[in-house]
């Protein structure tokens, strides 16, 4: 029962607890508390540790995020009526059987979802879910 014997923070009870209705026996009391230089050493570092982790992460999220910023393009901003091609680029491979250009259409834009979507009016031989 290696892993039953932290509190759940969706239950906020121990999984032994859980599943037997009683705190496990570990063989000492675990409210008791007793100073221990070395254990609080050795939390002392590993705070330490997990804290220059995060820091580390956190600087690695915002490097990527500055090399992904560079390279991305303002997105399209589309207006009900407007016409648009359609990159094939991720149709599936029937569809691309019917298709051989990069690019398909003139579609009208029918209706703006969200910022990044929109539905097109498409006809029936274009038909996809």
């Amino acid at each position: 029962m290696v892993g039953d014997n932290k509190v759940h923070t969706a239950t906020k009870m121990l999984p032994f607890q859980v599943n037997y209705g009683k705190e496990p026996r570990i063989g000492f009391d675990i409210r008791k508390k007793r100073k221990n230089e070395k254990a609080e050493e050795f939390v002392k570092e590993m705070k330490e540790r997990h804290e220059e982790a995060r820091v580390t992460l956190v600087r690695s999220q915002e490097e990527m995020k500055r090399q992904i910023d560079r390279s991305r393009k303002e997105a399209e901003e589309y207006r009900v009526g407007d016409k648009v091609l359609i990159s094939t680029k991720d149709f599936s491979m029937e569809l691309m059987k019917r298709v051989t250009e990069k690019f398909i259409g003139l579609y009208v834009v029918r209706k703006i979802v969200s910022e990044n979507i929109v539905e097109l009016e498409l006809p029936v031989s274009l038909w996809i879910l």
